[in-house]
């Protein structure tokens, strides 16, 4: 039986991708995040366990224990703890995230860091894969997810943002933007998504806002794919937004049925677009 390794963060895309791989006759052998990957993953991966988010060295020698080659990586991993107080002696990194850290990254962008730890791995023998080679029918296709669809004004708000979350992407900043009339309410940093959401909310009480959500312009499949999962539509509701755009075949729906279902609830739209729907030149956006 093959052997894939898996290196889990938090929510669900970790769990679908076990569940996938054992479907297609897999070993899956994980080494989970602490405080981050779920409990849930004990019952469906042949190995478990957890290190901490800094101890790179660990994490590779848990693998190389196990005889693991190819990885997937899955789940999200909360950055903004390396912005705590006191960070070295909560964290308690090991020899080898100090070299990383201190040696090896030239800056602490998402790409700059999660390209650095692939290649510490390479120098261990060891390649990534996209989890999304196992379970490709998570990523949402083109068209309009919700009974609700899209205003032309809400349109209009979907290309601006469109134009912006690119551009932060190509940054590597953020992969959201929040926007009506054509203003940018929010833009995606190292908080995530969902607090982004909550900011926009904040400074828009009046609501029916859209939500942009795309893949960066140099998107690795083999991680920080853009997701969404019901968490995302509730926190949508409670900011009251009313649409939500992501990027056709490469952002992740989780739980897309229950997703769909829920958004109805609220009356909130959900459009899957692609570039080519979105090229207009930059200038003729949200022209009257």
């Amino acid at each position: 039986m093959e052997r894939i390794g898996l290196l889990a963060g938090s929510g669900r895309f970790p769990i679908l991708f076990a569940e996938a791989a054992r479907r297609q006759g897999l070993s899956v052998a994980c080494v989970g995040i602490r405080h981050e990957a779920s409990d849930q993953l004990r019952a469906l991966c042949d190995h478990f366990e957890l290190v901490g988010v800094s101890k790179l060295g660990g994490m590779i020698r848990a693998f190389k224990r196990l005889g693991v080659r190819r990885i997937v990586m899955a789940g999200k991993v909360h950055k903004h703890v390396m912005h705590t107080p006191l960070r070295w002696l909560r964290l308690m990194p090991d020899w080898r995230m100090v070299q990383f850290w201190y040696r090896r990254l030239r800056d602490k962008r998402d790409d700059t860091i999660l390209l650095g730890v692939i290649r510490e791995f390479e120098r261990d023998g060891m390649t990534f894969a996209s989890a999304l080679d196992y379970c490709p029918e998570l990523l949402v296709s083109h068209g309009y997810l919700t009974r609700r669809r899209p205003t032309p004004a809400e349109m209009e708000d979907v290309r601006f943002g469109w134009f912006l979350a690119k551009e932060m992407g190509r940054l590597d900043v953020g992969q959201s933007v929040a926007v009506k009339e054509c203003a940018a309410l929010a833009v995606e940093a190292i908080e995530g998504t969902d607090r982004c959401i909550e900011r926009a909310g904040q400074l828009c009480k009046a609501g029916g806002w859209t939500l942009v959500k795309v893949a960066k312009p140099q998107q690795d499949m083999r991680f920080d794919v853009p997701t969404v999962g019901v968490s995302t539509i509730e926190n949508l509701a409670r900011a009251r937004a009313r649409v939500l755009a992501i990027e056709a075949g490469m952002t992740i729906v989780i739980d897309q049925p229950d997703v769909v279902a829920l958004a109805d609830k609220y009356g909130i739209s959900i459009v899957a677009v692609d570039a080519d729907e979105m090229a207009r030149p930059a200038d003729d956006l949200c022209a009257a």
